[in-house]
């Protein structure tokens, strides 16, 4: 087994150690690939049982985005090590077509302007006309992303948002996304919060018909400081089973009113205020 640290914190290049790999990418034998929001931790031993259990969405890939997945790991170990590839393992094989599903590999890489994984995001956003779903474990849209929710929920999109509940692990993201809760729902769209467990998963669906599915939050740190994959399928069976888990979700979780928002406790606002100015750094 081989490991190597990935932009270590090194004297002379301070900067670089903010900008971090996210992608959770596992290849198998050059034939199977997993990707999604689950890490390597006991967090994610158990299915949202109860608070220790965190609820997330790991998938299994077969075909040709397994070369996709695949060479975002080499993306990254290419920066580690000199040798990228081992000629008695690596066989770079012909992958097989099992299934009838439309799959693009999309790589996220920090850097400036907009990313691959924000392009993506702002496109499904303008392309969706009937229905939307996300679920996000960091919720921090900058302001073309919320205009971008608001001007879907306008022109007659269900628009709904699943995000971490009162056991979201990171508070202060979780401040800096409510900052932007009332202007979203003061246009329609959904926001609901799940109860029982830190909400890891990072899941997209856009009419019924399109999948958004990998490691990318819908924060800044996602879209332009850290490296991610994503996969966009286009699949209606995967999408349905996909929006029944979020239907299920939904059901075990607490929506937020545009009344009761608006009268939140006064020291929510302060805290609101106190985390927007660093907000691009979530």
């Amino acid at each position: 087994m081989q490991v190597r640290w990935f932009r270590p914190l090194r004297r002379f290049r301070p900067g670089q150690f903010d900008h971090r790999t996210h992608r959770k990418v596992l290849i198998v034998d050059e034939a199977v690939g997993f990707t999604g929001g689950v890490g390597i931790s006991d967090l994610w031993k158990g299915d949202a049982r109860n608070e220790n259990e965190w609820r997330d969405t790991h998938f299994r890939i077969t075909g040709p985005a397994v070369d996709g997945l695949r060479s975002a790991f080499l993306d990254n170990w290419a920066e580690t090590d000199p040798v990228l590839f081992d000629d008695s393992a690596d066989r770079f094989p012909e992958q097989p077509k099992p299934g009838r599903a439309v799959v693009q590999c999309v790589r996220g890489a920090s850097e400036t302007g907009w990313s691959d994984v924000a392009t993506l995001y702002r496109t499904l956003l303008q392309l969706a006309e009937r229905q939307v779903r996300i679920t996000t474990a960091y919720f921090v849209p900058d302001a073309d992303i919320t205009e971008r929710l608001c001007a879907a929920a306008d022109r007659g999109v269900d628009v709904r948002i699943l995000l971490p509940g009162p056991h979201a692990d990171k508070r202060f993201v979780q401040l800096a996304g409510e900052a932007d809760y009332g202007h979203l729902l003061d246009h329609g769209v959904s926001i609901s919060l799940f109860q029982p467990s830190m909400l890891h998963a990072k899941v997209m669906t856009v009419d019924g018909h399109i999948a958004n599915i990998g490691s990318a939050n819908l924060n800044a740190r996602s879209v332009t400081w850290d490296e991610e994959i994503n996969l966009v399928a286009m699949d209606d069976d995967l999408v349905r089973t996909l929006n029944t888990q979020f239907d299920e979700d939904l059901e075990r979780s607490e929506r937020v009113r545009p009344g009761p928002w608006k009268r939140r406790p006064l020291h929510q606002r302060m805290a609101e205020r106190f985390v927007v100015p660093v907000r691009k750094l979530f």
